[in-house]
């Protein structure tokens, strides 16, 4: 087996990093649960574990996938730039669709899915 130099410091590092920054998002998650959401807002909260998402998301690709260390034609980066672009579309997409539903259903097809379990 051939190990490439610092490949195990990288993933130590990364490894080390992904650690702290979900014990970063997970404690004031938990802080918020436990005061029984009077202490941090939902905003708040949204707030401080956006950031840290995309963080995570970044040390994950540099320290697991080694995204910039690729040769010349860089195929990792366009396949994460595809795989991106259709998760996004796809959560848009589902996200417009659901938005139509629930503005296309009128009361009483509501209700009657809610009693009767009856589409439309």
């Amino acid at each position: 087996m051939k190990f490439h130099k610092g490949l195990l410091k990288s993933y130590i590092i990364g490894f080390v990093l992904s650690i702290i920054l979900t014990l970063c998002a997970y404690l004031p998650v938990v802080y918020h649960v436990n005061s029984h959401h009077e202490n941090l807002s939902h905003i708040t909260i949204l707030f401080i574990i956006l950031p840290l998402a995309f963080v995570q998301l970044f040390v994950q690709l540099l320290f697991f996938l080694h995204l910039g260390q690729e040769e010349k034609p860089r195929w990792k980066l366009s396949m994460l730039v595809s795989f991106f672009s259709i998760v996004l579309i796809v959560i848009v997409a589902s996200i417009w669709i659901m938005q139509h539903l629930n503005y296309n259903m009128s009361f009483i097809q509501f209700n009657n899915l809610m009693k009767y379990g009856e589409g439309f």
